[in-house]
């Protein structure tokens, strides 16, 4: 029983290990992408709109595998959707590098899109399966972590290369390394089985999905991840008027995240689920809100701020479904993440929106310039506020709600 447990144990540390990787696959695709944009256009005469059309592909492509990952994890497994993923992502990165055209890039990025989906939806329930109680929260921020450090690392390989005159071709060949490791630590291993009948059953995810615990997770989901992805779209535009680097910025949070993550487990050890999300929320209003206040050198201390706030919010949001409501499964965990993903999509536009009648009504006192970008920017990121302001009150209603349901499982 022992040598088997081991047996067991080993395996799923190594399937862990092939998941970082796969990870690391998405945040390669994210961050050496946005490197070469500028190269792309350039190259095959695309418009900004073109490019920016591209860029959309990947969302898109994203939360709708992840769903249809879910749907199907119970019945094809884990392994076979990461074999799909292992497809999308080598025929996109080939197809990107070889299409040279505007439909070959869209079809190219949408399927490294699917690829990134098929990854979440099928290891993020592997974790789920593979631990119990405080291991799946710790790992399940591991796992996360490799996103912003990986993101950290392929920005930082698409500037050396681009400052060393390497195309952007040779630049997407990297994202390759990633997912042929992947691949090969993937290879012949056994995933865990669901712990219970529950989990298993299609039928019995979706009557957890439908509890009211669920659906206000999924609000809450709906606000952390705009409140992690709206200002980070838009944050370095506008404090690049603010006298602040945009791309230092992008990498202190990126960076600060990726450290925060590591420790995840422990955080939430100590304080709880509940506690790390309340503290959180008030982490971020507070560093959305010195965005939109602070110029210079002070926008690194936001930075910091901003970072520890949204670090937390991803992973533990996912941990929460898989500990709390286990028999939501594989479906669960991907519906949690697809309304993220789909957030952050749906809110782009009206963040864009927010920002031109801001400019309108700074223009009408007069301001022109850098001046009118950056007044009108900060009174956007103030509006956004709003977002981590809502989760304060919702958080509370959340830790007390949990607190009373642990004090009245000890009484019964």
């Amino acid at each position: 029983m022992g040598a088997s447990s081991n047996e067991s144990n080993a395996t799923n540390l190594k399937l862990f290990y092939a998941s970082c990787f796969a990870v690391i696959t998405n945040a390669f695709s994210f961050s050496i992408r946005a490197g070469i944009l500028p190269q792309l256009g350039e190259e095959l005469n695309l418009s900004a709109e073109e490019l920016g059309y591209i860029n959309s592909m990947w969302f898109l492509g994203f939360p709708i595998s992840m769903v249809i990952g879910g749907l199907i994890y119970n019945i094809v497994g884990g392994k076979v959707i990461m074999q799909f993923a292992f497809f999308a992502h080598a025929i996109g990165i080939i197809m990107t590098i070889y299409s040279g055209s505007y439909v070959g890039l869209l079809i190219s990025t949408l399927l490294i899109g699917v690829g990134n989906g098929c990854t979440e939806a099928a290891c993020n329930p592997m974790i789920a399966d593979a631990y119990e109680g405080n291991m799946i929260i710790k790992m399940m921020n591991r796992f996360h972590m490799w996103f912003p450090g990986g993101i950290v690392i392929g920005a930082l390989i698409s500037k050396f290369m681009t400052d060393g005159g390497l195309s952007w071709e040779t630049q997407i060949w990297v994202i390759m390394i990633p997912t042929l490791i992947y691949a090969y630590l993937f290879l012949g291993k056994t995933w865990p089985k669901a712990k219970t009948q529950e989990e298993a059953s299609l039928s019995g995810n979706f009557k957890a999905v439908a509890t009211p615990l669920f659906i206000f997770m999924m609000v809450c989901m709906i606000l952390t991840a705009i409140s992690e992805f709206g200002p980070q779209q838009w944050v370095g535009l506008i404090l690049a008027k603010s006298g602040a680097e945009p791309m230092l910025i992008l990498a202190l949070v990126t960076g600060l995240m990726a450290v925060a993550r590591f420790f995840g487990g422990d955080v939430v050890k100590k304080f709880d689920q509940t506690g790390v999300f309340l503290g959180s929320a008030v982490l971020t209003a507070i560093g959305i809100f010195l965005f939109s206040t602070q110029t210079g050198s002070m926008a690194y201390v936001a930075a910091i701020i901003y970072a520890l706030g949204i670090a937390y919010f991803w992973p533990n949001m996912l941990g929460f479904i898989a500990d709390k409501i286990p028999k939501s499964g594989a479906i669960g965990l991907s519906i949690i993440g697809a309304v993220g993903m789909f957030s952050g999509s749906i809110f782009q536009p009206i963040i864009g929106g927010w920002i031109d009648s801001d400019k309108a009504a700074a223009a009408a006192t007069g301001l022109t310039g850098d001046e009118l970008d950056l007044v009108a920017g900060q009174a956007t990121l103030q509006t956004m506020t709003v977002f981590p302001a809502i989760l304060i009150v919702l958080f509370v209603i959340l830790f007390v709600w949990v607190k009373k349901n642990k004090t009245t499982a000890v009484a019964s």
